[in-house]
């Protein structure tokens, strides 16, 4: 068996002992033994969950926040609100650890609207959400601003 079939072979058994063993060899300039196939695969996946993380964030806050906005429930507002937090402190560590993210902010927004949408009208059927986000939707005002204050000032 060559040494690519064994790496191969590795990574299918044990990712974590051929990570291991793909960055010694990066560390060590060893780029004639790398398993190539399998490393471009998981830098791959990498972009692709960083992607996928921003999403299902974006869910998540937009999910409450059309609750906190929307759904006449007081009792439930405190927990609502904890988890807009949550999220925007997530979305802030992962934009700073992964700037490029951003450009991805709107095409993940609409993902991310459709999905939270169609969630919280399944949860909330007697609600009658807007088919569309009705606020600022850059990044500065969606992890920053309380939309539900506004809209009780502008009552």
């Amino acid at each position: 068996m060559s040494q690519l079939q064994d790496l191969a072979e590795l990574y299918e058994q044990d990712i974590l002992r051929w990570s291991e063993d793909t960055v010694a060899k990066l560390k060590a300039r060893d780029f004639e033994h790398l398993d190539l196939e399998h490393l471009i695969e998981e830098v791959e996946a990498l972009g692709i969950s960083q992607k996928k993380e921003l999403t299902s964030r974006l869910i998540v806050l937009l999910e409450h926040l059309l609750k906190r906005l929307y759904v006449n429930l007081p009792h439930d507002y405190n927990s609502w609100e904890r988890t807009i937090r949550t999220q925007r402190a997530e979305l802030e560590v992962l934009l700073d650890a992964v700037p490029s993210l951003s450009s991805y902010w709107d095409a993940s927004f609409n993902k991310a609207w459709q999905i939270a949408l169609k969630n919280v009208r399944k949860e909330y059927p007697q609600v009658n959400f807007p088919n569309k986000w009705l606020r600022d939707r850059a990044i500065e005002p969606m992890l920053n601003h309380d939309f539900w204050l506004k809209s009780i000032e502008e009552k």
